[in-house]
């Protein structure tokens, strides 16, 4: 699984930290198969060189949810261009459940926290106090005073890479697969991180390290957060069409039961009968009631839900320089502790 996922995080944006989409190539996703399953204990034979053979249990047999008994199926990976109806059981083809069962069956849980070095800037000098103020003054112009307290003082600064596919419940059902970077502990976007990380020198773990203590809750949140800010752009044209399609529908409704209320006042406004009066009251109440139990149940089908599913994480350290800081912001002078990167050239608050 390692060779896919290195693969993949190494493919050039679409737009920033979301990734590209492999084509459909059934050559390839056999193999995926045959691997995968074979990793879970499965038995896998090729058949020919568009079927495979497989005979799994447990939990090789999670993605077809037959339970815990024995499976035998010879699956087809079928031509994308073919349109005939599909066996969601015996065929993959583009966008088949079995390829995102398969994904779920083969992602560790709980999911590892790994580990890396990063190589750049291990032995890059300390920025000029000059450079180091024209910086921050550009990243942070609201500041109108910067003083280095002391001098800067060699250190690590983490961050948080993620591998994300992300399900968008809508009228239509979207997928999408991001890779983004934050850094800790307080989460700001790390972009220029996320883009060329595929393309990033581990170095030697030998030096001790202090890693930053894990935390489940905040860093939950903090990928929430920046999955959020990624996907605000398709959400906002996503949530434009959802407004027009539950605008239509509840004109739909509004239409039908104004129309058939009108009719039953008129019915009750003819008739003489105090019974007749009052059964047409009890249809009036009882149209009403059903008229919004159709508009709420219009709006629930028009929600739009996202479902994250965090696939990988790396803790990243990088070296760093720490500086005691004195800013001034609205005229109010405070204390910061920050680190310069020299990979980003970017200052991010400790």
């Amino acid at each position: 699984m390692k060779r896919y996922f290195h693969r993949t995080i190494s493919y050039e944006s679409v737009r920033p930290m979301e990734l590209e989409r492999l084509a459909y190539d059934p050559a390839s996703l056999l193999s995926f198969y045959e691997e995968a399953l074979a990793s879970m204990g499965a038995l896998c034979e090729r058949t020919w060189h568009d079927r495979l053979e497989v005979v799994a249990e447990g939990r090789a047999a999670q993605p077809w949810q037959t339970g815990d008994g024995l499976h035998e199926v010879e699956l087809l990976f079928a031509p994308g261009e073919v349109t005939t109806a599909r066996d969601a059981a015996r065929e993959v083809f583009p966008g088949a459940p079995l390829t995102f069962r398969l994904a779920e069956a083969i992602r560790p849980a709980p999911l590892p926290l790994e580990r890396v070095l990063l190589g750049e800037g291990l032995n890059d000098p300390a920025p000029p106090v000059a450079v180091a103020e024209k910086l921050w003054r550009a990243q942070f112009p609201e500041t109108s005073r910067w003083r280095l307290v002391e001098p800067f003082k060699t250190g690590f600064h983490f961050s948080l890479v993620v591998l994300a596919r992300c399900e968008i419940q809508a009228i239509d059902q979207h997928w999408s697969l991001h890779r983004f970077a934050v850094a800790l502990p307080h989460g700001e976007a790390d972009p220029a991180l996320a883009q060329a990380f595929g393309f990033a020198q581990a170095a030697d773990m030998s030096e001790e390290i202090p890693w930053p203590k894990t935390s489940a809750a905040a860093w939950q949140s903090i990928m929430q957060q920046a999955l959020g800010q990624e996907l605000a752009a398709n959400l906002t044209s996503l949530r434009q069409r959802q407004e027009t399609y539950l605008r239509r529908e509840l004109e739909r409704v509004d239409d039908y039961f104004e129309n058939y209320e009108r009719e039953l006042a008129a019915r009750a406004a003819r008739t003489g009968h105090e019974s007749g009066k009052l059964k047409a009251a009890e249809r009036l109440a009882a149209a009403k009631s059903e008229h919004a139990r159709r508009r709420a149940d219009q709006v629930a089908r028009h929600e739009i839900r996202v479902v994250p599913h965090w696939d990988a994480l790396l803790l990243v350290a990088e070296r760093g320089w720490l500086a005691s800081l004195e800013v001034e912001r609205a005229r109010v002078s405070q204390p910061l502790a920050s680190a310069f990167v020299p990979r980003a050239r970017r200052w991010f608050e400790e």
